[in-house]
């Protein structure tokens, strides 16, 4: 009994039931394990359709005309024929592979066609709303409304510079001591308006300091670079745009516009343009390290920026219009306030939100005190400024709250002892005493304001009029 497969007498015959073919148990149960047929036609088969066939135990041995030419040529032929059906049943089965490979491979580039449009479509989109002026609205978005995008937290590297900046902060801050030449009570109290400067800049919106200089932008587009020492403006642009934030780090000004954007000039050229919001920019703030940069906008997003490499480098979308921000001194928090009247407070380098705080009206102006645990804020149409400790939540967190009459703009100084607050109705200053754990209002005046800084030591305050006026408040010489 020859084997079907290889031609030679089987050793364990067994004959398959559908077409009662002979082989060698050992080869067919190898060849259905790898093809799952029976060689030589198209029927399933299975170890179960092989009957063993019992032979006589003593092999009798090859009949001699076996060995003769025509036995052998028989012989050879056999075993030509069985190596031909196995060619054959290879080559059928590498077309099937190749058929399936084919198909896995158009479907692969099917997919990957997809997701490069779905891809290309999606950067548009951002790329168009990004160009759309939006119209700040109180009503809340509605479930139906409300579009998911996915937010981005900060690359790893500049992750990791906020994060060892925090630790160096922290520990530096708290042995930090009041320093010997920065202005006392009675300093402070005694401050009077030394110097005042009408600007090119119609409606003023905003101020910063650096050292003895101010940089004051309107909302006619033009911005004026202030000169302390000489009371004059001593440099004036205009971007085109209404400008509603500014920041002054080192020899960058940074201003934020109505339209949307963030410009970025250095020594007095302009370096880099961020068409960063859809809508206006509301809020913009630096970081302690200097080197990153926070806006926020009524398109309900917050966005980073890294000075160095002068690019954008995340994003983050919230529920809600954005109005104003500030970065803790540490770096490590980022604080924004809605339109809601709410004040979330989030993780720098993730943008998950850490905190929230209620104040009521829409948040108007933000800032954080240099202690670490408290910030300021009052909202529009307030007559009160409010002081919340970021440690403690609920109507717990409202530490103290100052009846300053109309608040546009808050200003801490660098010990975290005086609080200054300007508005239409003018400007104070509230004192924290830390000894005795209890508050003072060293001043109070009727000059009137949209935005404030403090100056060297404490020992100035710079003040902006919507109309346009910069004044100086200092001790007479």
């Amino acid at each position: 009994m020859s084997c079907g497969l290889s031609g030679e007498v089987a050793e364990e015959p067994v004959a398959s039931r559908k077409t009662g073919v002979i082989f060698e148990k050992r080869l067919i149960l190898k060849y259905i394990e790898e093809n799952h047929k029976e060689p030589g036609t198209d029927h399933e088969l299975d170890a179960e359709d092989l009957l063993p066939i019992k032979t006589h135990r003593i092999v009798r041995p090859r009949p001699p005309n076996f060995t003769s030419l025509p036995s052998l040529l028989k012989a050879f032929q056999d075993e030509w024929d069985a190596l031909v059906l196995d060619a054959y049943n290879t080559k059928e089965q590498l077309a099937r592979t190749r058929e399936e490979l084919a198909t896995a491979l158009y479907q692969h580039d099917a997919a990957v066609r997809v997701i490069a449009r779905l891809t290309k479509e999606r950067d548009e989109a951002r790329d168009a709303l990004s160009k759309v002026t939006v119209a700040a609205s109180d009503a809340p978005a509605t479930g139906d409304d409300a579009m998911v995008i996915d937010n981005e937290s900060l690359p790893e590297a500049l992750a990791e510079h906020v994060n060892e900046l925090q630790v160096k902060l922290t520990k530096g801050r708290k042995k930090r001591p009041v320093p010997k030449e920065w202005a006392s009570s009675d300093e402070v109290a005694a401050l009077e308006q030394v110097a005042s400067t009408d600007l090119g800049v119609a409606q003023a919106t905003s101020v910063d300091v650096n050292a003895d200089y101010a940089a004051i932008g309107g909302a006619d587009g033009k911005v004026d670079i202030y000169s302390a020492e000489a009371n004059k403006v001593e440099r004036s642009f205009d971007i085109g745009e209404p400008v509603t934030a500014t920041v002054w780090i080192d020899t960058k000004v940074i201003l934020a516009t109505a339209k949307g954007s963030v410009r970025v000039f250095d020594s007095g050229k302009e370096t880099a343009t961020f068409q960063a919001h859809a809508g206006a920019v509301t809020g913009l703030c630096a970081h302690p390290g200097g080197r990153l940069l926070a806006s926020v906008g009524i398109d309900k997003s917050f966005v980073f920026y890294d000075l160095e490499a002068l690019e954008r480098v995340s994003r983050v979308y919230t529920d809600d219009v954005l109005t104003a921000c500030a970065f803790h001194p540490d770096g490590h928090l980022f604080a924004a306030g809605t339109q809601a009247g709410h004040i979330q407070v989030y993780e720098t380098s993730t943008g998950k939100l850490a905190a929230s705080f209620e104040l009521g009206p829409a948040v108007r102006a933000l800032v954080f005190s240099e202690n670490g645990f408290w910030f300021a804020a009052t909202g529009k149409g307030q007559s009160t400024v409010t002081v919340f400790d970021i440690r403690k939540e609920g109507p717990a967190a409202q530490v103290k709250e100052f009846q300053t009459g109309d608040a546009q703009s808050l200003a801490w100084d660098y010990t975290g002892q005086y609080l200054a607050t300007a508005g239409s109705t003018g400007i104070t200053v509230q004192m924290y005493h830390k000894s005795s754990k209890k508050w003072s209002e060293p001043l109070r005046t009727s000059t009137p304001a949209v935005a404030i800084r403090w100056g060297e030591e404490a020992k100035s305050l710079v003040a902006v009029s919507k109309e346009g006026e910069v004044s100086v408040l200092g001790a007479k010489e």
